[in-house]
C-alpha cells in the first residue's frame, strides 16, 4: 500500500516474493522494502508472508534499471530505416529529417510517449543526450531551454527519473562548418553553451538532474571540450560523450590531432570517474587502459550498434581494465533493457568464439548499479538510502518457467512483456503491466505520425 502525505513524501511497504540484492547476496525470498520520501528506508529478508498493508510483488524484483544513453526523438525512425541498407551516415541523413521538423509541442508529446515505453519495458531512469536545443535554422526560443524543459515535463509525466545530459555541439565535423539542420543543435560557442546550461538549474528536482555532454570530437574542438569538462567539474555533474562509434571518426581525429578520440578527451581533462564513453566500439589498447585507469563508465548500446552496423565493442577488455559497463537504448531500434544487457555477453561470444565472459550478475550490475552511477544517482541497488526505484519481472511465463537460476533466466530470456510492476521515487509507474497514466501505444502512434506528417 502506498500513501501520500505531501507532494514529494511517499510512504509505502512492498513485499517481494523474490528480490535480487546484488552480486554478493544474489536472489533472496521474502524481501520487505520500506519506502519513505523517495528512498529505501529498510530492506528486510526472510519475511515469510505479506505484511499487513504491504503491496505484494510476485516474481523477481530488481533494482532500478538505467537507460544511460537515449536520443528520444530517434524513436520516430523505427520501422522507417531498418530495412533500407546503407550506412551509419545515410541513416543519419534520415534522422536529420526528423530533427528538422520537431517543435516544442511535438517534442514533448513524442518524448512523453517514448519515456513511457521505457517504463513499460522496465527502465526506471534515463540519460537523455540532448542536443536538439533551438528552433529551425538555429532560431532561439524565448526560453533558450524550451526544448530541455519539455524533456523534463515529459519524463515527469511518464514517471521516469531523468538525467538531462545537455550536449555541446559546435561543428559539423572536424574543421567543418555546421550543416543547416545542425544549426538547431549549436549555441555557437562553448561560452554560450555554458551560459544557456546554467539556466537549467531550476529544472532540477527529486527525479531530475542536469549533466553535461560533449557530442563528439567531431562536433567539439579540443579547447571547447576542456571548457565543458571544467564546467562539469565545477558543478559536480556527470559528463558523457560519443566515443569511437565509427572508424571514420577515429581516422579523422588522428589526422587532425595526432591521437585517438579517447586520448584527446583525456588530454582535455574529460576522462575521469564521472565520465561515460558512449559506444566505445573501436578502441586501441591504450584507449582501453585510459578508460580503465579512470574507472570511467562505458555505455554499450548493442541494439543500435547492430542496427547501424557499428561493430562490437571490447566489453571484456574494458571491464577487466577497470571501466564500468552500462547500457543504453540510444536510437530506440528496440526498447528492451534485457536485450541490451545480455547482448554485451552474446555479442562478445560472436566476436571471441567462447562463452561466459560476463556472468549474469555482472550484466545485472551493468543494467542497474553502474547505469545509475553513470547518470549521477544513488540507486540501482536495493539498499537502505538508495532511491526507491525497482522493477518486478513476472517469472511465471513461457520464457522463464522452470528456471532454477531465476536471475540468469531473467537477464538472458526475459522480455519487456514480462515487466509487471515499476516503482520510481516510491511512486507506482507501471502496475500489472500497464502504465498508470498513459495509453503508451496510442501516444506513440499519434506523436510519431505527427512528426512525419510535417516532414
Amino acid at each position: 500500500m502506498i500513501s501520500r502525505d505531501s507532494a514529494r513524501h511517499y510512504l509505502g511497504t512492498y513485499w517481494c516474493e523474490q528480490a535480487w540484492l546484488g552480486a554478493d547476496r544474489g536472489v533472496m525470498a521474502g524481501v520487505r522494502l520500506s519506502v519513505e520520501g523517495g528512498a529505501l528506508t529498510a530492506v528486510e529478508t526472510g519475511v515469510g508472508s505479506v505484511p499487513p498493508g504491504a503491496t505484494r510483488l510476485a516474481g523477481l524484483t530488481l533494482p532500478g534499471i538505467a537507460n544511460a544513453h537515449s536520443h528520444v526523438f530517434h524513436r520516430a525512425l523505427r520501422g522507417r530505416t531498418h530495412g533500407d541498407g546503407g550506412t551509419f551516415w545515410t541513416w543519419r541523413d534520415r534522422m536529420y529529417e526528423a530533427a528538422a521538423v520537431l517543435d516544442p509541442d511535438g517534442y514533448e508529446a513524442l518524448a512523453t510517449a517514448v519515456f513511457a515505453e521505457m517504463a513499460l519495458a522496465g527502465y526506471t531512469a534515463v540519460g537523455e543526450f540532448h542536443y536538439l536545443h533551438h528552433g529551425p535554422g538555429g532560431t532561439r526560443y524565448t526560453d533558450p531551454n524550451e526544448m530541455g524543459s519539455r524533456l523534463v515535463a515529459a519524463a515527469t509525466r511518464a514517471g521516469l527519473r531523468l538525467t538531462l545530459l545537455d550536449a555541446c555541439y559546435l561543428h559539423g565535423g572536424i574543421g567543418r562548418p555546421l550543416a543547416p539542420v545542425q544549426q538547431r543543435f549549436s549555441d555557437g560557442s562553448v561560452n554560450a553553451w555554458a551560459e544557456r546550461v546554467g539556466g537549467l538549474a531550476p529544472l532540477a528536482g527529486p527525479t531530475v538532474t542536469v549533466g553535461a555532454a560533449v557530442h563528439s570530437v567531431r562536433a567539439v574542438d579540443p579547447g571547447s571540450i576542456a571548457a565543458v569538462a571544467a564546467w562539469a567539474g565545477e558543478h559536480g555533474a556527470v559528463l558523457h560523450a560519443h566515443v569511437s562509434e565509427q572508424p571514420a571518426e577515429n581516422e579523422a581525429c588522428v589526422a587532425a590531432h595526432g591521437c585517438t578520440p579517447v586520448e584527446l578527451l583525456d588530454r582535455c581533462g574529460a576522462v575521469h570517474d564521472r565520465f561515460t564513453a558512449v559506444h566505445a566500439t573501436h578502441l586501441t589498447a591504450d584507449d582501453i587502459d585510459r578508460l580503465g585507469r579512470a574507472t570511467a563508465g562505458c555505455c554499450f548500446c548493442p541494439t543500435t550498434e547492430r542496427d547501424l552496423a557499428d561493430g562490437i565493442g571490447p566489453s571484456t577488455a574494458l571491464r577487466d581494465a577497470g571501466a564500468r559497463l552500462c547500457i543504453g537504448s540510444d536510437s530506440h531500434a528496440v526498447i528492451d533493457p534485457f536485450e541490451e544487457a545480455r547482448a554485451i555477453e552474446l555479442d562478445e561470444r560472436l566476436a571471441a568464439l567462447h562463452r561466459g565472459s560476463h556472468r549474469p550478475d555482472q550484466l545485472l550490475d551493468a543494467a542497474t548499479r553502474h547505469g545509475y552511477r553513470s547518470l549521477g544517482w544513488a540507486g540501482g541497488e536495493l539498499v537502505v538510502g538508495a532511491v526507491a526505484d525497482f522493477v518486478t519481472v513476472d517469472t511465471d511465463n513461457v520464457r522463464l518457467a522452470g528456471a532454477d537460476d531465476v536471475a540468469a533466466a531473467v537477464i538472458f530470456s526475459a522480455a519487456p512483456a514480462d515487466v509487471r510492476h515499476v516503482v520510481v521515487d516510491g511512486r507506482v509507474v507501471v502496475a500489472d503491466g500497464r502504465h498508470v497514466a498513459i495509453d503508451v501505444a496510442g501516444a506513440l502512434a499519434s506523436s510519431i505520425t505527427a512528426v512525419w506528417d510535417v516532414a
